[in-house]
């Protein structure tokens, strides 16, 4: 098992935590900051130690989704009376190792407390009982299903998320309008709205990178598995080798293949093209119609927060209409933890409606309590009125033996290399039967 996670790490820690924004910091930081550095006002005779890319923040820093946790954690450590220690992840300080890498060693050698977790390290921690069960929280209790599914390992909930990471196409309805185009919900629909874009002189509709293309995958593989009444004995089959993980892929595969036969997609820009940074340009600049993006990205101006034309966040297009892809990362504690009871206690403070609140009203993200309610903007309803009818697929699910999103990542660069169907289905054999050993 340890070949496979650790070669798609690299990827996963890029294709997550872009889109957690907790998590911008992963791949490194900025200043002389040292990963066991405690930074804190105040002493107390009680600590925690939490491991995470980011640092305590100034409180009247401007990135709001790293102050927005702090003051969760503030809360936790006023109700608590205790301290919570952040113990900083850089990649000077560890070089070559990712900070997936670096967490899975920590978690096996019960280094910290808690941690903040990307999905395949929850599903590989979680499988070797590293984690601890978090289902006894309070908080646990007002969980979205969605939440309890991705994160729940041989019957256990190992980590707790403070948002949802929702994906979706972000699309310039002001083009759509122009050539009288509704927007697409099936892969039909999708690939005509390519052929009018391209028919009228846009000569690639779909901007990729070569991290989120996976979700038009996704989308299309899983709809019916997540939303046609038979999710846990479908996973089942898939865990047993009864089913084969190949046979969902394949209809997704067969659908990127012909975004790059058609040009509707630029394989060579997308393999080489970093998240919004390659193809947020041409879309902002009206000169592409689609992209993919995270939910937050429409938040933010740095992103897709400002543009200059009317903008729509919608599902991927699936058999089933319009299918949002959810990834999560999450909060685990270690089993082994010195202080274990005193870091569920501040998972449960962080967690709990009141905290996830003060979280969800600062960044207006997608919170995993289905107590709070997210004011988003106009542009994301699409989105999130799919979400609250629990209309979505999961990109990461904790509970398949194959991890989904950073295999599915790596596989599609596979295609847009040159390989061929057949071959990335054959990978997907490969690593279904390794997981039966």
């Amino acid at each position: 098992m340890l070949p496979i996670f650790k070669t798609r790490f690299r990827a996963v820690a890029i294709c997550i935590t872009v889109a957690a924004v907790v998590l911008l910091t992963a791949c490194g930081g900025e200043g002389e900051s040292n990963h066991d550095v405690i930074i804190s006002e105040e002493s107390s005779d009680k600590v925690v130690n939490l491991f995470g890319p980011m640092e305590k923040s100034d409180p009247d820093a401007d990135n709001t989704a790293r102050t927005a946790f702090d003051r969760t954690v503030a809360l936790a450590e006023e109700q608590l009376d205790l301290m919570v220690a952040y113990r900083t992840y850089t990649a000077e300080n560890y070089q070559e190792k990712t900070y997936d890498d670096v967490v899975v060693e920590r978690v096996r050698s019960s280094l910290d407390d808690f941690y903040l977790l990307n999905p395949d390290t929850i599903q590989v921690l979680g499988t070797e009982g590293r984690l601890a069960d978090l289902s006894d929280l309070d908080s646990a209790k007002n969980l979205r299903e969605v939440v309890k599914t991705a994160n729940t390992v041989d019957g256990k909930l190992v980590a707790i998320p403070q948002e949802v990471v929702a994906h979706g196409l972000f699309v310039n309805q002001e083009l759509f309008d122009q050539y009288n185009l509704q927007l697409p919900e099936t892969p039909e629909d999708f690939l005509e709205c390519c052929r009018v874009f391209q028919e009228n002189g846009i000569e690639t509709p779909v901007g990729a990178n070569r991290w989120w293309l996976e979700n038009f995958v996704l989308a299309q593989a899983y709809a019916d598995l997540y939303n046609g009444g038979n999710t846990e004995e479908e996973i089942r089959a898939l865990n047993e080798g009864t089913k084969k993980y190949s046979d969902y892929m394949r209809p997704g595969f067969e659908f990127l293949q012909e975004l790059i036969d058609k040009g509707y997609v630029d394989a060579k820009q997308a393999y080489t093209y970093e998240a919004i940074e390659g193809e947020g340009p041409d879309f902002l600049a009206q000169k592409t119609p689609i992209v993919m993006a995270y939910w937050g990205a429409a938040n933010t101006d740095t992103a897709y927060g400002n543009p200059d034309f009317e903008m729509k966040v919608i599902g991927f297009p699936s058999s089933r209409g319009q299918m949002p892809v959810v990834s999560m990362t999450g909060y685990g504690v270690c089993v082994d933890a010195e202080h274990l009871q005193d870091a569920k206690d501040v998972l449960d403070l962080i967690l709990s409606d009141e905290a996830l609140a003060l979280y969800t009203e600062t960044n207006k993200v997608i919170s995993p309590s289905k107590n709070i309610e997210v004011d988003c903007i106009d542009a994301l309803k699409p989105l999130k009125d799919q979400i609250e009818k629990n209309v979505y697929v999961l990109g990461s699910n904790a509970s398949m033996k194959v991890e989904q999103w950073g295999n599915t990542c790596l596989i599609v660069r596979k295609l847009l290399n040159g390989a061929t169907v057949e071959e990335c289905m054959a990978e997907f054999d490969r690593l279904q039967e390794e997981s039966l050993d």
